[in-house]
């Protein structure tokens, strides 16, 4: 059964939204403001690594913190829907650079578990959500300026996912695609099929003019990319959850997808960052930082 809503969406609130596109990783960051004042959020920001050499730099994260100082905006929040396994979150240099809290959801504890046992991080490693400042919990509540922001607990992907309702807009991380793109893969540690489709259920209940904003998108066909849509598109053409398609259905056919989908290329390094709230590993006695790479750990 799928849980009814933690609370009322107000969608008279409409919040201005500025979109980053990651070519290097298909993945979509935000700038979220409030209409009503200098408030502002970033959701799902990006730190660009060059795997094979191994290094790490921050044009994608600087091109955000460009556009909130050129339009002299306050960043009161750092959103992390989920543990991205795709992409390295920016947020601890975001958040140097202009201030904000971090937050993410409270099940980061159970991903933090799992990992921290998969990359032997030992004791030091802590398991207890404390690099972030804000654990949410379904249906809490922050503000962003004058604006409510709604944590809704989106489980299926992973044990953390969190879809952000601010009035009419939702950020679904990667629970939902654009409607020709369907559904996140289910198939990670702490990942369910059934879960994840009663999850996108969930956030198919909102209004059906609510925006939908996406984490990812790979163009399918070749189309252009796209990540802005509506509960109402969703629920007439998403490929995989569309209006009429069974929670049955919808496990037999993600299940028999995911056995078929290669590892993300960025996995290891991003497993490591992002349960570390987007922090590198610390320093060992050289003073040099190392990734850990865990043969037929994944």
């Amino acid at each position: 059964m799928t849980s009814p809503l933690p609370f009322t969406p107000d969608i008279s609130v409409k919040p201005d939204v500025t979109a980053f596109f990651d070519p290097a990783t298909n993945t979509v960051s935000y700038v979220v403001r409030d209409p009503a004042s200098h408030a502002c959020a970033v959701v799902d920001s990006v730190m660009d690594i060059d795997y094979a050499a191994g290094r790490i730099t921050y044009d994608h994260a600087d091109a955000i913190i460009d556009h909130i100082r050129k339009n002299g905006l306050t960043l009161e929040w750092i959103i992390e829907t989920h543990v991205h396994a795709d992409h390295l979150s920016a947020a601890p240099y975001i958040q140097q650079k202009l201030g904000g809290k971090l937050g993410i959801g409270e099940n980061i504890t159970i991903v933090q578990d799992t990992f921290g046992k998969i990359f032997n991080e030992g004791t030091e490693f802590q398991r207890d959500g404390s690099q972030f400042d804000r654990l949410f919990k379904d249906g809490d509540t922050y503000t962003i300026g004058t604006m409510t922001a709604h944590a809704m607990h989106t489980p299926g992907h992973t044990p953390a996912c969190m879809t952000h309702v601010i009035g009419d807009a939702a950020f679904v991380g990667d629970t939902l695609f654009m409607p020709d793109g369907g559904s996140a893969r289910a198939d990670f540690p702490g990942g369910d099929a059934r879960i994840l489709y009663r999850s996108i259920k969930r956030v198919l209940s909102l209004p059906p003019e609510t925006r939908l904003f996406i984490c990812h998108d790979y163009g399918p066909n070749g189309r252009d990319i796209r990540w802005e849509t509506t509960v109402a598109e969703e629920r007439e053409h998403n490929i995989h959850v569309r209006d009429g398609i069974s929670e049955d259905e919808f496990v037999k056919m993600r299940e028999a997808r995911d056995a078929t989908l290669a590892m993300p290329k960025l996995i290891i390094p991003s497993l490591q960052v992002n349960m570390r709230a987007g922090r590198l590993p610390p320093r060992d006695e050289s003073g040099k930082t190392f990734l850990k790479v865990p043969v037929n750990g994944l």
